[in-house]
């Protein structure tokens, strides 16, 4: 069951289906990233909208995993799109392929997840962007 929560969360949610945050996170949900925190199913989805809003043709991939171990699950991703502009400090030409990747942790309270932990590339990314 946490494994094919966790695939809908990716391959469902990350590639687009924001409003799935309503059925697979918790009310007190908490996401941890590493220059913020994003709590609720509502903040949720304004994380999403924002990742994916310089991007067109995304593409989510599950690479590793997931992983289940008791309320815990983990897995490594792959995010791609093509870059449409916008980003602050970016010098990629519109139509540059670019690709992330990274690993999540999540944590499962009542067959919701409540808690979120990711780790990316940003780096290679930025670069991609022509941020560095």
């Amino acid at each position: 069951m946490i494994a094919t929560l966790y695939e809908r969360w990716l391959l469902e949610m990350w590639a687009g289906d924001f409003r799935l945050a309503h059925e697979l996170v918790t009310p007190g949900f908490v996401g941890h990233w590493p220059e913020r925190e994003v709590r609720g199913p509502e903040q949720l989805i304004e994380a999403l909208a924002q990742a994916h809003a310089p991007f067109d043709d995304v593409t989510v991939t599950l690479d590793v995993g997931p992983i289940v171990d008791g309320e815990r699950v983990a897995a490594r991703w792959t995010f791609g799109g093509r870059y449409k502009g916008g980003m602050p400090g970016a010098t990629a030409p519109p139509g540059t392929a670019v690709s992330l990747s990274g690993h999540d942790i999540l944590r499962v309270e009542g067959g919701r997840f409540a808690e979120y932990w990711v780790i990316s590339d940003v780096q290679t990314f930025s670069r991609q962007l022509g941020m560095s």
